[in-house]
Parts: C-alpha cells; structure tokens; sequence
C-alpha cells in the first residue's frame, strides 16, 4: 500500500466505524514520525499541512519530502492542506499534487462560502484530489488562521444544503469544539453529527481533537466523524520533548543532535501509535 486518496482512507472508516488520525505536521521530522508511527500502528494515517508550513518550508520542498518518504510506505496514507482560505495556496497544493484540501471560507457569509466550495471541488476534481469543507468557523487560532470568537451556528438544513450543492467529501461542523487546548473538557453537540450523518452519508472531519476524552472520540467516531484532526497535541509533544532533552544537554553539557532527534522523534511516533489505538484505526492498514 502507499499513497491513496482521502475519500479511500475516510470512506473505509465510515463504513467501519472507527477514526483516522489526520495529524498536522510541522517539519520533516515530524512528518517521518507520523508516519512510521503508523506503519508501527498497521493504521492509514491522513498526514496535514497548514498554509503556515506550506509557505515557511514551500510546497516542492515539502512535497519532495512528502514523495521520499512514503515512497514504498506499508499502510495508507495521504496529504491533505489543513483550514486554507488562500485559493492560490490551494491551487499551489493541487498543482503540486497534495491530495486533499480544506478550503476554509468559513469568514464569509454561506452563500459566497458555497459558491466558491463549489469551484474548489471542480478544481480539485481535476487533479483527481477530494475535498473538505465548512460552514462555521471553529473557534480558536491555528497556525494564524481562525478566530477565539465561536462563530454563529448555522441551521441543520443549512448545513445539508451546503453539502448537497457543493459535492464536499468530507464536512467539518461546529459541535462545541475548538481549536487549541481547552481549559475544560468540552461540552459538544454528538446529536449535530447524527443528524448530518443520517441526512447526507457523509463522512464527518472532527476538528479541535487535541483535549477531548477518549469517551467523546468513541462516541462522535461511532457517529460518524472518519477524520480525527490532531495538531495542538503534536506541538506540545515536539516543543516539550525538545525543551526536555535540551535542558538535560544544558545540565551535562552534552550537545549531540542526533541523539536529540530521535528522542524527539520517539515522542511523535509513540503520539501517533496512541492516537491510532484511541480512535480504533490501528491494524486497520490495508
């Protein structure tokens, strides 16, 4: 197995009931560590950029890594451009051949946010890639991109009517989370993602998963949400992990990075393996 499409991996899922991490890279040693934490994990694993990582490390760079390293990879696996409004990123990523986008157009009022999903979708069509899209804006700041004001939600026909006309393969709704690192657990609306389900068949993306509890993954993935989105929880492993061996560096005076690259990369391998375990996805590689 390699590199599929993302309606293959989310489709699969959907079917069987259980979730695929969908894991926010942020440079080339995380994105090795996801994916061998998913070869360790026998899970498909949906690897995402933000428009941030896209532009500080630039698409023919990131995606000649992206081509290297899966290239005979044992499990499924696939690139998807994470929460984009910038139509010229988008067409960067399809060029380049990422295989999946979000477009985010949720600032704009829904009719404008369809009419331009619709184009991306004919777009991304043509590349053979699939697409993700939204009507709401998830609250909290990734990457530069959002807003820590919850945006109104919009009605369950609103939200069917958008993915009736615009043909997405995966939606994002609002249901209570957010981006970032809850001071809380969060109070979410599982009966939001039943009635899309039930509604349309189509797969549901579960933002802002960094915090929630294994019982809230269980029960929205057995609702339907195929796409588990993992970013916050990345970060913190790769910058703690980082923190921690440099200071022990600091305390022995013992400056060896190799070695400190695969102690920080043990961190994201056994973050992925976990994830895949939590969200039922491991040995579910074909």
């Amino acid at each position: 197995m390699s590199v599929v499409s993302l309606k293959e991996i989310v489709d699969r899922a959907f079917d069987a009931r259980y979730g695929v991490p969908a894991i926010n890279v942020v440079n080339d040693l995380t994105l090795e560590a996801v994916l061998a934490g998913a070869v360790e994990a026998r899970s498909p694993v949906i690897v995402q950029t933000s428009v941030k990582t896209v532009r500080s490390i630039g698409s023919a760079v990131l995606f000649g890594m992206w081509t290297s390293m899966t290239a005979g990879i044992e499990v499924p696996v696939t690139l998807h451009l994470d929460h984009c409004p910038d139509r010229a990123v988008i067409s960067e990523c399809l060029e380049r051949g990422w295989n999946s986008v979000l477009f985010d157009a949720s600032t704009l009022d829904v009719a404008e946010n369809q009419r331009q999903t619709v184009e991306v979708v004919a777009e991304a069509r043509r590349y053979g890639a699939h697409v993700e899209g939204e009507i709401e804006a998830i609250r909290g700041v990734e990457d530069g991109i959002g807003s820590d004001t919850e945006s109104v939600r919009q009605s369950l026909q609103t939200a069917l009517g958008f993915i009736r006309e615009t043909g997405v393969d995966v939606f994002a709704p609002s249901i209570g989370n957010a981006h970032g690192v809850y001071s809380r657990t969060p109070h979410l609306d599982f009966q939001r993602v039943s009635d899309i389900v039930e509604a349309t068949g189509v797969p549901i993306a579960l933002h802002g998963g960094s915090g929630m509890t294994d019982a809230q993954f269980a029960d929205l993935i057995s609702r339907g949400c195929a796409k588990v989105n993992i970013s916050t929880a990345l970060k913190i492993e790769f910058m703690r992990s980082s923190l921690a061996f440099l200071k022990g560096a600091e305390e022995r005076d013992n400056w060896d990075p190799p070695s400190f690259f695969s102690d920080v990369r043990s961190h994201v391998v056994a973050l992925t393996t976990g994830l895949a375990t939590t969200f039922g996805s491991a040995d579910k590689a074909w």
